[in-house]
């Protein structure tokens, strides 16, 4: 950081340097135009010892050595020169100044060659001089008060805002690295999104059209299936997500040490999908987990009410009814037995007073019921019932295990 001491040891410099200058023109005119000196008296023998001395040097032989000497010495004295930005300084301007200040500096020796008397020669000389040394003095000044970007292009100042990306590629075996282009200074630069560590969750969002699908998910979904990962694809316009899926699977099915399968389940299209059971056995252990499932899926046939009455939309009643078929009646863990059940009941009003009745007297049948069938009854029926007037359930997950235990080996 250049703190007020360094700056005014750095200004002095450059005056010194500049005072230099000066010194070798003036030691040139003297030189040059002694006549013109002694013949205005500005002459003295003290002067003329010392400016002898310096002569020797070999500095001030001919007429352009200690000319380009003095002006070399004014370019590194405007070289550390901060003035203060103006943006009505053009570079037309600072051009003109300079390229005129070096020609009048420089072809001034031609007026030795006019046919005039001596004094007049050397007043032209000095006077010309002076003047080309002054020009170039003012457009190096200026030079250093020229405002480099042009704000008039960037009135927002977006280049100046402009900053340094990632450009390096950052991978493991668990990240997907998206691609970027990004201006810096006006330069088009390469870079990269490096997600080391996806499991922290990562949330896409815009509008329609806006690009989400093919600047980051077509990616992620290219590097995951290329790293051996296994997808669930949500395909909201089937069946471009899938289609792409499949293709990747098919380009690096060898990067699997066991080969995945494909799935596909499409509620739209039932010629072009796969079949699945959400109430499979396998996935229930009692009849909590029954009961559960019956009401995830009794909630799925209007998800709009879930907003409008929350989880009391369906009643207790209709829960208990499915976990009755599910597990009681139906015997056969899916859910197309179970609609088919329903369908031929009667549906409606119909439904729910043969499910009451059912509950009712399975409920009281099970008072001096045994074995399976009496197990079946109080569990399934009687805790039911039990249930929706408010009573205590009995614990059903015997016969539950049993059930399942029965639907898993038929």
């Amino acid at each position: 950081m250049n703190t007020e001491e360094d700056t005014q040891g750095l200004r002095k410099i450059l005056d010194f340097t500049r005072l230099i200058s000066l010194f070798i023109l003036a030691i040139h005119f003297y030189i040059s135009c002694y006549q013109a000196f002694e013949h205005w008296g500005w002459t003295a023998a003290l002067t003329d010892r010392v400016v002898l001395n310096i002569a020797k040097t070999g500095l001030f032989t001919g007429m352009f050595k200690a000319k380009l000497a003095a002006l070399l010495f004014l370019c590194i004295s405007l070289l550390g020169l901060k003035g203060k930005k103006d943006e009505k300084i053009q570079r037309n301007s600072i051009v003109a100044y300079l390229a005129s200040g070096l020609l009048v500096y420089l072809v001034s020796v031609l007026v030795f060659y006019l046919p005039c008397n001596v004094p007049v020669v050397a007043a032209l000389y000095i006077a010309l001089s002076v003047c080309g040394y002054l020009l170039v003095l003012t457009g190096g000044t200026w030079l250093s008060r020229l405002i480099k970007n042009n704000l008039q292009a960037d009135v927002f100042n977006s280049e100046n805002e402009t900053f340094p990306q990632e450009e390096r590629l950052l991978e493991n075996e668990h990240s997907f690295n998206l691609p970027t282009v990004y201006n810096l200074k006006g330069k088009t630069r390469d870079g990269w999104i490096n997600c080391v560590n996806p499991y922290r969750s990562v949330l896409v969002a815009g509008s329609g059209g806006a690009g989400k699908t093919y600047f980051v998910i077509r990616h992620i979904m290219d590097q995951q299936i290329k790293k051996g990962f296994s997808m669930f694809i949500y395909d909201f316009k089937f069946d471009d997500l899938t289609r792409m899926a499949y293709n990747k699977l098919l380009k690096y099915q060898d990067n699997y040490k066991v080969k995945p399968a494909f799935y596909i389940i499409n509620f739209e299209d039932l010629n072009r999908t796969h079949r699945c059971n959400p109430l499979d056995p396998g996935s229930m252990e009692d009849i909590a987990d029954a009961a559960e499932a019956s009401r995830t899926n009794m909630l799925k046939i209007d998800i709009s009410q879930i907003g409008e009455s929350g989880d009391t939309f369906f009643s207790a009643s209709d829960s208990a009814y499915l976990v009755f078929l599910v597990i009681g009646i139906v015997g056969y863990f899916t859910v197309p037995n179970v609609a088919n059940y329903i369908v031929h009941a009667g549906g409606g009003n119909a439904i729910l007073q043969k499910v009451n009745s059912l509950v009712v007297g399975g409920g009281r049948s099970a008072m001096n019921a045994t074995g399976a069938a009496g197990g079946m009854a109080a569990d399934a029926m009687g805790n039911a019932y039990r249930k929706m007037r408010g009573g205590e359930v009995s614990d059903g997950n015997d016969y539950m295990k049993d059930k399942i235990a029965g639907g898993k080996n038929g």
